[in-house]
């Protein structure tokens, strides 16, 4: 598995429906009020404000962020291509383990690509003049990182610093926004996706100073209109963001306990973020007798310096924790 959600697959192997899967792969916030939005004929018929001023000036007062030093995508995912794409440095230095899109978007560009192993070799000094990349909180261990070592070390190294900050609201987290405009080589990612349980509504950011947002290359119109309306309302609801957090700690704190109770993991990694990883010698076992029951989790051997031995669970509400526990309890 590649990426987490992928329950359309998994489904036509167990042969039932989408809505039966338990996904505990996927790390959207579990937390998701619904939005009543009302479909109008002005967002089907009408070319849309391609500045999106509305939604610019809601994310600029909710990150503390000048709306000139961000530009919107069709989700992070496209805002990473398009950002290796545009930066002239050959080298690319990967924090490994992290979101695998973002090798994958440096060899499209035939990038150079070195990884650094930050459970073992953190400080390990990158190349100079190369581009890094670093997840904080990291995925799929979900450490937050005090990264001020990390960027003396960058800046004399002169690279060119892409850090996402995807899974940085579920917790008291601070970020390196205030960086901007005194670090002329730093690009923030940001997903909307995550914290505001929104997998379906496309749209990512680069935060970056000014003259390296005018740099950037991005399609006239590729934002949707419900899309823009959806996010608009979701990053003005401060009530949202309370409960959102709320509810995190709530659930984080059941489901550390029914994976502990559980006996079967020796290693569960202290998180930061909306999931943990974890570590069993039987994590495959696990993981199958758990879709028997039709419970999804993420497996990770395919990201660099882990194994077949961790799988990793995401939060979600009471009903799917108590089906988790239930399954766990059976295998125990």
């Amino acid at each position: 598995m590649k990426h987490g959600g992928n329950i359309y697959k998994v489904a036509k192997r167990l042969d039932c429906k989408p809505s039966e899967i338990i996904d505990f792969s996927s790390n959207i916030n579990s937390y998701h009020p619904s939005l009543q939005i009302e479909q109008t004929d002005e967002m089907t018929l009408k070319y849309s404000d391609n500045s999106y001023k509305k939604l610019k000036k809601v994310i600029s007062k909710k990150y503390s962020i000048d709306s000139k030093e961000m530009v919107l995508f069709n989700g992070a995912t496209t805002a990473i291509f398009e950002l290796f794409r545009g930066l002239k440095s050959k080298d690319v230095t990967l924090y490994a383990p992290l979101y695998s899109e973002y090798e994958t978007a440096a060899r499209e560009v035939s990038k150079k690509i070195r990884k650094i192993n930050r459970f073992k070799n953190l400080y390990k000094k990158p190349k100079k003049r190369s581009i890094v990349v670093f997840v904080n909180p990291s995925t799929p261990d979900g450490k937050f990182y005090d990264l001020n070592a990390l960027f003396d070390m960058w800046e004399k190294q002169k690279c060119t610093v892409i850090l996402d900050e995807s899974f940085l609201e579920f917790e008291d987290l601070s970020s390196q926004r205030a960086r901007l405009k005194e670090n002329k080589r730093l690009y923030i990612i940001q997903s909307f996706t995550k914290f505001h349980a929104c997998a379906g509504v496309r749209i990512g950011a680069v935060f970056s100073n000014k003259k390296n947002i005018k740099k950037l290359n991005v399609p006239r119109w590729n934002l949707s209109s419900f899309d823009v309306e959806f996010l608009t309302q979701r990053l003005s609801d401060k009530e949202f963001t309370v409960r959102a957090k709320e509810e995190h700690v709530q659930q984080k704190k059941k489901l550390f306990e029914i994976l502990q109770s559980s006996g079967l993991f020796s290693k569960i990694y202290p998180s930061d973020a909306n999931f943990f990883l974890v570590k069993s010698e039987v994590a495959e076992q696990i993981h199958t007798r758990l879709l028997e029951h039709k419970i999804l989790t993420r497996q990770c051997e395919n990201f660099d310096f882990l194994d077949k031995q961790h799988l990793r669970f995401a939060l979600k509400e009471d009903t799917s924790l108590k089906a988790l526990k239930k399954a766990l309890d059976a295998l125990s």
